[in-house]
């Protein structure tokens, strides 16, 4: 069987290698043309304003479920770098303050724990670090679904567990980034067999009774509503749509691509390839609402910007709101920029429930939102 070029089927984890792509991406998330700026669909969005609210601002709070666990508020930030130098300190500051605010934060891939036996020790030890300096976030584990398709459930499961057990992550998430693999130059687009490692995934943590909850979320090219309902069918306990609006790997991974090459030139053509985030709410909600079997809580990011986009969304069905880029400029800036970011969210929430006359969040999902015209 042939791969594209730059694709072979079982590369070698290249420790360099991975440092620098980790690092452009930092670098390339930040510029605002890898952003799909305006396709979100939150944009066409507005939430019908309440004269007579019947209740205090300070009545709304913004606590709601996670996995099974109420936290302060709806947020999470959404994972973006794991595992090498320049991600060490964001990170760090990061979950310091998702722990103080109630967000959630999830960490980068941990693909380079998962696949090199060599560095594991090392980076089990950056982990309980992490996990050391912010003892009370609420931390989801990440690894991409490429490295998990065509792998044994049982090595699968028992390494996963261990990244896992690395942060003392409450949850784990799976990502799908299709077109990030087939864009990158040293991508590994395997996703043959992948729903099957989802639902061996799932089943293979239930069979050890560690209670750890599966998450599965897209890169920002969106979930349809067919895929929510074979998501759903797996058993997952959350689906972060992720959907076209914010940072569009395809684009970045052009940028990284040889000038001239397949990949860099595809990623032109890619460029607003996706589906927006407000439809894959949409599309999540309506698998939801037909199945009384599934599971999921619907979470939402891909070009959230402010908390009014956050009420928009949870209007439209979703019960948790993730940022990543905007968190991502917040952290840089320092600690102090990042918490006045952090809060700025939730008073910009608080007050669109407010004059919504919602007390809660809950009290908001599924009154329906008004199409500008």
């Amino acid at each position: 069987m042939s791969h594209p070029p730059g694709h072979p089927r079982s590369p070698m984890l290249d420790l360099d290698q991975f440092e620098g792509r980790k690092r452009d991406h930092i670098e390339l998330s930040l510029k605002p043309d890898h952003q799909a700026a305006g396709r979100s669909g939150l944009d066409s969005v507005r939430l019908e304003h309440e004269a007579l609210p019947e209740l205090d601002l300070v009545e709304v709070s913004l606590a709601t479920d996670c996995l099974g666990l109420e936290l302060p508020t709806p947020f999470f930030v959404a994972g973006m770098t794991m595992g090498h130098t320049a991600a060490s300190g964001l990170n760090h500051r990061l979950a310091h303050a998702c722990a103080e605010r109630g967000w959630a934060m999830g960490v980068g891939s941990q693909r380079r724990e998962f696949e090199s036996t060599e560095q594991a020790t090392e980076l089990a030890r950056e982990g309980r670090a992490l996990r050391k300096s912010a003892p009370g976030a609420f931390l989801l584990a990440n690894l991409g679904l490429s490295q998990l398709a065509g792998g044994s459930p049982e090595s699968n499961a028992d390494r996963v567990l261990r990244l896992v057990a690395s942060i003392e992550a409450q949850a784990l998430v799976i990502h799908l980034n299709a077109l990030q693999e087939a864009l990158q130059p040293e991508g590994t687009p395997r996703f043959r067999g992948g729903l099957k490692a989802i639902e061996e995934m799932v089943a293979s943590i239930h069979r050890t009774g560690a209670g750890i909850p599966v998450v599965i979320k897209e890169t920002g090219c969106g979930i349809s509503e067919a895929t929510a309902r074979r998501l759903g069918s797996a058993g997952v306990s959350a689906i972060d749509v992720s959907g076209l609006g914010g940072t569009h790997w395809g684009r970045i991974e052009g940028a990284r691509a040889v000038s001239g090459s397949l990949q860099s030139t595809a990623s032109a053509t890619f460029a607003d390839w996706g589906i927006p985030t407000l439809d894959s709410v949409r599309a999540a909600a309506s698998a939801l609402s037909d199945n009384s079997h599934f599971r999921y809580s619907i979470w939402a990011s891909g070009g959230v910007r402010n908390g009014l986009d956050a009420a928009k969304l949870i209007a439209s069905g979703a019960h948790r709101v993730g940022f990543a880029q905007p968190a991502l400029r917040a952290a840089m800036e320092g600690e102090n920029a990042l918490r006045a970011w952090m809060e700025q969210m939730e008073f910009e929430l608080r007050v669109a429930l407010f004059c919504t006359g919602s007390n809660s969040p809950a009290a908001l999902r599924g009154r329906g939102v008004h199409e500008s015209r």
